[in-house]
């Protein structure tokens, strides 16, 4: 049987974590990888806390129960770092990626980690504000997240973006999202 990976991203409605869950999962299903994607919601409202989840696997998932154990946290809100405890049910082995200017290591300390667990951070913030002038944060953690999945070149979550996007949306736009997603991958910091 093989490995399935499961990514557990905390966000706030409309930040786009459902949407950047469903992004993965696309990027990684035109992979060749077997994939799903669906989100959790308490109070459905923007800036309410909510969860969305990935499970990736080269062959057939057939677990359709929560993410409780997950493999990668996102977080796209760092003001959730308390509010939402993204630390609960992770490993050793566990990966976070937290959408903040602060240092891998400074996040590890705040969120009470052993030094040897993986925390990656990006400031998806400010990218997509000096890219579209607005806060829309899963463009550049979906680049950052290529670094997790590795077998996935970073141009098939550009490709599929331009693929999907392309003739919806002003070529500004469409441009401001390729940008962002790139930044996303050059910029992140690995601790």
């Amino acid at each position: 049987m093989s490995q399935v990976i499961e990514v557990r991203w905390h966000g706030r409605g409309g930040q786009g974590a459902k949407t950047g869950s469903a992004i993965l999962a696309e990027v990684l299903f035109e992979a060749g990888k077997h994939t799903q994607s669906f989100p959790e919601y308490g109070a459905e409202r923007q800036g309410a806390p909510m969860k969305a989840f990935n499970r990736v696997g080269d062959e057939p998932i057939r677990d359709r129960s929560g993410v409780l154990t997950p493999d990668v946290v996102v977080l796209i809100d760092p003001t959730l770092i308390d509010a939402v405890k993204p630390t609960v049910g992770g490993k050793d082995s566990t990966v976070y990626l937290i959408n903040s200017p602060d240092s891998p290591a400074n996040l590890k300390k705040k969120l009470g980690l052993k030094d040897s667990v993986k925390v990656m951070t990006v400031d998806a913030t400010k990218i997509t504000l000096e890219e579209f002038g607005q806060n829309r944060p899963n463009t550049p953690i979906l680049g950052a997240l290529a670094h997790f999945f590795k077998d996935v070149p970073l141009e098939a979550f550009i490709d599929h973006f331009t693929h999907k996007m392309g003739g919806k949306l002003p070529e500004k736009v469409l441009k401001a999202n390729q940008e962002s997603i790139r930044r996303g991958y050059e910029e992140v910091q690995q601790g």
